[in-house]
């Protein structure tokens, strides 16, 4: 059983290379506020499961939620974080940064995608 995490912006990135090589990368202040959250959060669990299921104005949006198996998810390690992604995501992760970004009115987790085309104006939801 998983519970929803947190909603992410959604991000299409056209100036900055990001790496290709792996299907999601995190950088520093995600995996801190990963590990914070998987530390306050009561019961075992192994890590965060990244869905992307069909939803939102555009098509598209991100899901975030604490995960006690595996399951049929490939798995991400990163500084002692494990993030799975639903092999149905895969190929549109592929070369994404998740980032966690913290401003005087939000705090939330942002995906830097690179194979997104558009995105709705309310910015959760995006196409490839």
């Amino acid at each position: 059983m998983s519970a929803s995490l947190i909603q992410a912006t959604v991000q299409a990135v056209s100036k900055r290379k990001l790496p290709t090589w792996a299907t999601l990368t995190l950088t520093p202040p995600a995996v801190n506020k990963i590990k914070q959250l998987l530390k306050d959060k009561p019961g075992r669990h192994l890590g965060v499961k990244v869905s992307v299921p069909t939803r939102g104005s555009n098509g598209l949006s991100y899901t975030l939620e604490y995960t006690k198996i595996k399951g049929d998810s490939d798995e991400v390690i990163q500084d002692g974080v494990r993030v799975f992604i639903k092999k149905k995501a895969k190929l549109t992760l592929l070369g994404t940064e998740m980032d966690y970004v913290e401003d005087k009115l939000s705090s939330e987790f942002v995906f830097n995608n690179p194979n997104i085309k558009g995105t709705c104006g309310c910015i959760e939801s995006f196409n490839i």
